[in-house]
């Protein structure tokens, strides 16, 4: 599979089998996060990685998250707080790892109902840290289609808007 078969294939998953991801793959996964580019090459980001079942368990009570706790992992994407493109950097890392993910035919969906203070209180991250997403991981119970992307006459404007 090409980059762009993966990158036009790729859809959000939320219904996982109950089924591990093997290390090698978790560990291809972050190495894609690791190899992402950062302003500066300053690479602002901590990834903590979400097996433990209590705790998926207690990320999945938002209104659009109950598939959490099915999921084989989920990594917590966290930046600096004192670095000023720290947002965009672990953005571009953790779209790095859905990639990788995908690659290997594992599901993925980015995870924006998330209330910061109780992450960080759940999975101790310190202070000079921020939350910046989540993004579940697992075996899909089925291959989601990818939804429809407005066409590129819409949203491209060359030169001037």
């Amino acid at each position: 599979m090409s980059l762009l078969d993966v990158i036009f294939n790729r859809a959000s998953v939320r219904r996982y089998r109950r089924e591990p991801v093997p290390k090698e793959v978790l560990m291809n996964i972050l190495e894609a996060g690791r190899r992402a580019p950062s302003a500066m090459n300053a690479q602002p980001w901590h990834f903590i990685v979400v097996t433990d079942d209590e705790i998926k368990e207690a990320l999945s009570h938002r209104r659009w998250t109950g598939f959490l706790k099915d999921a084989a992992f989920i990594i917590v994407g966290c930046g600096e707080k004192d670095k000023k493109w720290s947002t965009v950097d672990v953005s571009i890392a953790l779209q790095n790892m859905v990639l990788a993910a995908e690659a290997q035919g594992v599901g993925s969906c980015w995870i924006g109902d998330f209330d910061e203070a109780e992450v960080k209180r759940l999975l101790g991250i310190p202070e000079n840290l921020k939350v910046i997403a989540l993004v579940s991981f697992g075996y899909p119970e089925y291959k989601p289609k990818p939804r429809p992307k407005k066409p590129l006459e819409e949203i491209v404007h060359y030169n001037r808007f």
